[in-house]
């Protein structure tokens, strides 16, 4: 059975219990359930089956055990250990000492001018359905987090690097 990564939006351990949350995507019919960093990510194992399908279902399934949803975006966990290994960001011109965010969206957007960089925020390029960021650390805040849904809305959700190499490895 495929292994499949569901990336939540706006997720947090104060609004979010992760038992629950992982009893929501169990009521769902998924197997071999793991919540992820408490920042709503959950790996589970589904039958084969579109993208599209399991987002409905486990948005679902949260708001029938949660009493409400979170946005989510499901990637199979093979797309993310692929997506690892193929490392776009020196392809792209990153800064080596900058962090690495990736945004995912459920469908690749339309093309898109992308804005210049930000007070060391700045988006590299879209590949597919993912947005592809880099950023130092500054007293602005996540100001690249600003930049992205400023650019494509609200409808995406955002891990950095190291996260997405835990997913991929769940």
């Amino acid at each position: 059975m495929p292994r499949y990564i569901a990336l939540l939006r706006g997720v947090s351990p104060m609004n979010c219990k992760m038992p629950e949350l992982k009893a929501a995507f169990e009521s769902a019919g998924f197997s071999n359930v793991k919540t992820l960093l408490s920042s709503g990510n959950v790996a589970f194992d589904a039958r084969t089956t579109t993208q599209a399908s399991l987002e409905r279902k486990a948005e679902a399934a949260m708001e029938q055990a949660l009493g409400r949803s979170f946005y989510t975006i499901i990637r199979p966990q093979k797309q993310l250990q692929d997506l690892l290994a193929e490392d776009p960001y020196p392809g792209l011109g990153a800064d080596p000492a900058a962090k690495r965010v990736v945004s995912f969206m459920r469908d690749a957007p339309p093309k898109t001018v992308l804005p210049p960089p930000v007070s060391g925020a700045q988006m590299l390029g879209v590949i597919g359905s993912e947005v592809f960021s880099t950023y130092l650390p500054s007293s602005d805040g996540p100001l690249f987090m600003r930049l992205i849904e400023k650019t494509f809305g609200k409808n995406i959700t955002t891990r950095t690097w190291d996260t997405v190499r835990k997913c991929a490895a769940a």
